[in-house]
């Protein structure tokens, strides 16, 4: 590698390397294009150093240590590739501007707020046009499975299973596929909203479940912006540690919940959690077990099971 070479032909060749190996990088590969360009664009030619780095990881638009942080986190694996080609190059520290990932308070939702939202969701433009059913019947099928949007989006026709009352969701997170059985209301609403669906001849150009108007198919981005326009409509407040509720929020509430329910119930949690991580398609049970602090209700909840404890005697 030429040292003179531009940051951009660096990344596309480090980019190429890995996805070669089975890697998909989406986020990565457009934050380190980001690099490259703003790199090329200061008219800046060498090798990756610390000092180049922390410009672009401070660059950023609201200038957030967090941020940076994460930006040093995406580079650190670039910088190892220019190593091995290219003896000039420096790694960024992975703590040079803190712990790059932090875990923010879910907004829950009460059981009016989801029901204000799929009701919200049917006015949306065109009225009685798919786009609103295709809104409604998502967010209701998150709220009631716990499902990232873009696996709910990404669903196609062989992948939902009336008769049998489950879906499968192909590829999701972290290359994992799994079955997703359904609560038979979520049967019903499904069923219900394939029905509304095939009545409009123009979504037989695709094989997408859920489809917009004139025959699109769903979107994870369209999705979001009407639930942006919901949420405006609605003037919610956040309850968590985000500025504002969101679609992934629905998700977290279905879990929150769940562990709710069993704790109230008196279920044994810990043989329960493993079967929800995997339904949730969590790559790690300890990512399900966060929810237990991510909320004050479930911290009593789990407090509560806790054997009180004698203090006779304690000076």
């Amino acid at each position: 590698m030429n040292t003179r070479s531009t940051m951009r032909s660096k990344v596309k060749a480090y980019l190429a390397e890995r996805r070669q190996a089975g890697f998909d990088l989406k986020i990565d590969g457009e934050q380190l294009t980001r690099f490259a360009r703003f790199t090329d664009k200061s008219g800046y030619r060498g090798a990756l150093t610390i000092a180049i780095a922390s410009r672009w990881a401070l660059a950023s638009k609201h200038g957030r240590r967090l941020t940076a942080a994460r930006r040093i986190e995406v580079l650190r694996g670039f910088a190892r590739y220019c190593q091995s080609v290219e003896p000039g190059t420096q790694i960024p520290p992975l703590r040079l501007f803190g712990p790059g990932h932090r875990r923010l308070t879910p907004h829950i939702f009460t059981d009016a707020e989801i029901r204000s939202l799929l009701q919200a969701a049917l006015s949306l433009t065109p009225v009685g046009g798919l786009r609103a059913a295709t809104c409604a019947t998502v967010f209701g099928l998150i709220a009631a499975t716990g499902l990232r949007i873009s696996e709910a989006a990404g669903l196609i026709r062989s992948d939902v299973d009336l008769h049998q009352g489950c879906l499968q969701v192909r590829e999701g997170k972290f290359h994992k596929s799994r079955w997703v059985p359904l609560h038979p209301s979520a049967v019903q609403a499904l069923r219900r909203y394939a029905r509304q669906r095939d009545r409009d001849p123009l979504t037989g150009v695709t094989d997408a479940f859920f489809v917009f108007d004139y025959g699109r198919a769903a979107r994870a981005r369209n999705l979001h912006h009407a639930f942006k326009v919901l949420r405006r409509a609605l003037q919610w407040r956040a309850r968590g540690g985000h500025r504002y509720p969101r679609i992934h929020d629905l998700r977290h509430t279905f879990i929150s919940k769940r562990l709710e329910r069993w704790y109230q119930d008196g279920a044994d949690i810990e043989r329960n959690i493993l079967a929800l991580s995997t339904y949730v398609g969590h790559a790690h049970v300890t990512d399900t077990y966060w929810y237990v602090t991510a909320t004050p209700k479930l911290m009593a909840s789990a407090a509560s099971r806790l054997a009180p404890l004698d203090m006779r005697g304690v000076s």
